[in-house]
């Protein structure tokens, strides 16, 4: 996935109301951009640390601009980690498309936003003729507490659970359920749950396990140019 235009730097001055976060140009100019991201972001707030913005063609936007990227250091250097949730599932598209999961490869037809569940609707469902549906939720993870091990979630997600239930009642079914956790960071080499952030969707992952969900981790490699969808990286349960 290529950014539309070449990203914006700036220092973050700080993020909050979820979605605001005040930043200053590189000209010494502090603007307010949209932070498309309404998780805790832990680890990714520090002051003064670089970012990237991109900014709309929308001139009717508010915030023209929208917070992309941030640089952080997990222990092993500086590296570029994205923060915006509108992306994992636009990626994730992509690599359907061009049949680049192979776990997920084979689908005929490829619909997504459909409805399921109770008053749920799921990221896609795969069909293809002469094997179950597959149901796949698509979960963004930015959280990296140690290096190389990103973590699901960075704060307490009851929406996140109610998918995991709702994914379990399609596996007791007979039909295919997925969940897949797509890294928004280079550096990881494996993937867990930070059960000691939200204990009740670790649970959840586990009875979702047991009705027989699976659950697969990729990693993105990222550039302020655009973001690419990398490798498979163990799930550490």
């Amino acid at each position: 996935m290529r950014f539309a235009a070449p990203l914006i730097p700036a220092r973050l001055v700080r993020r909050y109301k979820r979605f605001l976060a005040d930043v200053k140009l590189d000209s010494g100019e502090t603007i307010t951009v949209h932070c498309a991201n309404p998780g805790a972001m832990t680890g990714l707030l520090t002051p003064g640390g670089r970012v990237w913005l991109s900014r709309s063609p929308n001139a009717k936007r508010k915030l023209p601009h929208s917070w992309e990227l941030a640089e952080v250091d997990f222990g092993a250097g500086p590296e570029i980690v994205g923060i915006n949730t509108g992306w994992p599932n636009a990626l994730v598209a992509e690599a359907l498309a061009a049949q680049a999961i192979p776990e997920l490869a084979g689908y005929g037809s490829v619909r997504r936003e459909v409805r399921y569940g109770r008053n749920s609707r799921v990221d896609f469902l795969l069909e293809g003729v002469g094997r179950p549906p597959c149901y796949l939720e698509i979960k963004n993870v930015h959280l990296m507490r140690a290096p190389g091990l990103a973590e699901f979630p960075d704060s307490v997600t009851a929406r996140g659970a109610k998918h995991l239930a709702e994914l379990a009642e399609i596996a007791a079914t007979g039909r295919r359920a997925v969940m897949l956790y797509l890294i928004q960071i280079a550096s990881a080499r494996r993937f867990t749950l930070a059960a000691d952030i939200d204990p009740a969707y670790a649970a959840a992952f586990g009875m979702a396990r047991a009705a027989g969900v699976e659950a697969l981790a990729y990693r993105c490699v990222l550039t302020a140019e655009g973001i690419d969808l990398a490798d498979r990286v163990p799930v550490e349960i």
